[in-house]
């Protein structure tokens, strides 16, 4: 999945694909959580790779993840989840900066 985010110019051929729903800490296991909601709206199945970045308050990256999800009907959607390790105390938001198919 990684290797499908290297080179990729700006945020992606998908980031429109992709959504962000939040967890609460009593759910994730006290990490903070967000699950990446990718629909694949093309008319051919499609592999997803998707870098969330983690921001402080400040508008800092402080974390980064990448999820995604393999052969992912047309039509049809996928939902992996995205952890930062971050103490909870931080007070993170998670965003969608890149989201390719592959």
């Amino acid at each position: 999945m990684v290797a499908a985010l290297k080179g990729v110019q700006g945020s992606g051929d998908a980031i429109s694909d992709v959504t962000l729903t939040g967890v609460p800490l009593a759910t994730s296991g006290g990490l903070q959580a967000a699950v990446v909601n990718i629909v694949n709206s093309t008319s051919e199945t499609a592999s997803y790779a998707v870098q969330v970045d983690w921001r402080d308050t400040a508008g800092q990256a402080v974390a980064s993840t990448v999820v995604g999800a393999e052969d992912v009907g047309a039509g049809q959607s996928a939902s992996p989840v995205s952890f930062s390790h971050r103490p909870p105390s931080d007070q993170l938001t998670p965003v969608v900066v890149k989201a390719q198919r592959y």
